[in-house]
């Protein structure tokens, strides 16, 4: 069995002490459970291009020896994030960008391990070209993609020229980087009327979901899925919502669980 590790003892795997470490190895071990993906900070949003890579750097350093001793195969990474007033002059950064993930690449080739780049909010994720570019310009078969279904949908297609109005197609990116994709997060949702986002179960949003995972397994996909709510259940008494909030989204988690399991098994049954 494999979970994705986000959040650990307050901190990430890279950050926590080696006592907390020492502790998660050990339930690890005990469980028969394994990490199949580090989901790190490294490159995120909370990294902007403008400011200096060290924390980046840093964190895949850290990472590393824990890294190996778990014998955690991929780490979830991005390509720094554009702030919003910048998108328009996106590819003014590209050399910038390149410069970076070169330097993070080169150390996960030297550690045998594979970063594989998130479509979520950085400057890969505002075209499926940018993508492109990224693994045009770094071909290493230690960058490769994590794609997540329900991320185009939220974010703006920065292709052409601004101001920036029409969000991407989950299907149309996905297809255009499917030869690199090594991972998959399922998300779902759509944007609303008044430009809000709203998250849905897999399969009821925009998110194409079940159109991309049937291509996946028709072409011998046999890598991990990961789910992402990013939903809870609401409740119309919302003292009732706070007070089972933890065991409210326990619940949601479970039950998106299950229908994507139930969607892939519907999948397989018809290929």
């Amino acid at each position: 069995e494999n979970i994705e590790t986000l959040s650990l003892m307050g901190g990430n795997l890279a950050s926590i002490s080696d006592a907390d470490f020492a502790v998660v190895a050990e339930k690890l071990a005990d469980s028969g459970i394994n990490f199949n993906c580090y989901g790190s900070g490294i490159a995120n949003w909370s990294q902007p291009i403008t400011e200096p890579a060290e924390a980046s750097y840093e964190e895949l350093r850290r990472a590393i020896p824990r890294l190996q001793q778990l014998h955690i195969p991929m780490v979830r990474i991005m390509s720094f994030a554009i702030p919003e007033e910048l998108r328009p002059n996106a590819m003014e950064y590209f050399a910038e960008v390149i410069k970076r993930l070169k330097v993070l690449v080169k150390m996960a080739e030297d550690a045998g391990i594979t970063l594989v780049h998130e479509n979520c909010d950085n400057w890969g994720s505002l075209s499926y070209e940018n993508i492109l570019r990224i693994l045009d310009a770094i071909p290493s078969p230690n960058l490769r993609l994590v794609f997540d279904t329900g991320n185009p949908v939220f974010t703006k297609d920065h292709r052409g020229t601004p101001p920036y109005t029409k969000y991407q197609s989950s299907w149309e990116f996905y297809s255009n980087v499917k030869e690199f994709v090594e991972y998959i997060h399922i998300k779902d949702g759509y944007m609303d009327e008044q430009d809000n986002m709203v998250y849905t179960f897999p399969g009821e949003g925009h998110g194409d979901v079940k159109k991309i995972l049937t291509d996946l397994l028709g072409n011998g996909y046999d890598g991990g899925i990961s789910i992402e709510p990013h939903m809870a259940y609401v409740f119309h008494d919302q003292s009732q919502n706070q007070a089972n909030a933890d065991q409210l989204a326990y619940q949601n988690y479970i039950d998106y669980g299950q229908k994507i399991m139930a969607l892939v098994k519907d999948i397989k049954s018809h290929l």
